[in-house]
């Protein structure tokens, strides 16, 4: 007998107990509701993920739900927020219930890490795709933005750059001495929260990394009205990417490759001090539109823009 989209839920996606303060009602009403203290603001975000798209057919299940969470996480760190609730909405073709336990444990072992709570959403019939709204909490008028990025900002990011990249490459083909790294990086990506919160009050602009650095650095350049230039020899690459490069020539590739999911952010030269994390300068905001990299002793122009769905 098939299995109902009631029971689905209750049995694949209710073995959470509701635990975090702003939590009033979850799962098993018309709405949730959530209580948002006086002094903070919701920060709110949607991702969705599509089957062929944005992942491969047959991605392990639990390595999925993992990175379903975690691309939702990451817009929450990119703002400094707190995590605090999610809702999902599947869109599957069947009821496959191996898949969905393991997708499952994926998807509810990282929202436990950081103490979300699933508390809501949809199923549905259809081709596999899958959508998160993440909501979390910032203290009010502290949100990082992209929009306040200054010239003599010095430009950093957290862990290294194109090991998700060079994760894709590998699942595409492409034959790596030692891909265990990468395809981690590629499969599981991880949130940078407690990062994105202890920006609060140092940065002035901050991004993910979701769709490459020289796009998501274009939106910060953008939205602030400004330019920048990159330091190629200050990049933080791996020595699989370092290796990569010297085999194929690609430099571009860390500069344009999306799912690395570290932060970017832009601090200004008398608040540098402050910074206690781990976190590689890698250039400086400019007052002349556009986004440059020096390499070589020369500056090369680059293009801005990330990936487009509909390009």
């Amino acid at each position: 007998m098939p299995i109902s989209e009631f029971a689905l839920i209750q049995r694949f996606f209710t073995r959470q107990r509701v635990t975090n303060p702003s939590t009033l009602l979850g799962i098993g009403d018309d709405c949730a509701l959530l209580s948002i203290p006086d002094t903070y603001e919701l920060a709110v975000t949607t991702d969705t993920l599509v089957e062929n798209v944005h992942f491969f057919a047959g991605t392990d299940p639990e390595q999925l739900g993992h990175k379903l969470l975690a691309v939702n996480l990451s817009d929450l760190a990119a703002m400094g927020a707190k995590p605090v609730s999610v809702t999902l909405a599947l869109t599957l073709p069947k009821v496959d219930e191996v898949w969905l336990t393991a997708f499952a444990e994926g998807f509810l072992n990282l929202a436990e890490r950081y103490n979300v709570d699933l508390i809501g959403g949809d199923t549905t019939s259809g081709p596999l795709t899958l959508t998160v709204q993440a909501m979390g909490l910032v203290p009010k008028g502290c949100a990082l933005r992209r929009s306040a990025a200054r010239p003599g900002d010095f430009i950093y990011m957290t862990g290294f750059l194109g090991d998700a990249g060079l994760g894709l490459k590998i699942k595409q083909g492409y034959d790596c001495a030692n891909p265990d790294a990468a395809l981690t990086r590629f499969n599981r990506p991880e949130p940078q929260i407690e990062v994105g919160r202890s920006l609060i009050g140092i940065a002035n602009a901050c991004i993910d990394l979701s769709d490459g650095l020289a796009g998501d650095l274009g939106h910060i350049l953008e939205q602030s009205r400004v330019g920048a230039c990159l330091d190629w020899d200050a990049l933080p690459l791996s020595t699989a990417v370092q290796a990569y490069i010297d085999e194929t020539g690609d430099w571009s590739m860390p500069l344009s490759a999306g799912d690395d999911y570290e932060l970017c952010f832009t601090v200004s030269p008398e608040q540098a001090a402050q910074l206690t994390l781990a976190a590689t300068k890698i250039g400086m905001i400019e007052s002349e539109p556009g986004l440059r990299l020096h390499k070589s002793g020369h500056i090369h122009a680059l293009e801005v823009k990330g990936f487009e769905h509909f390009s």
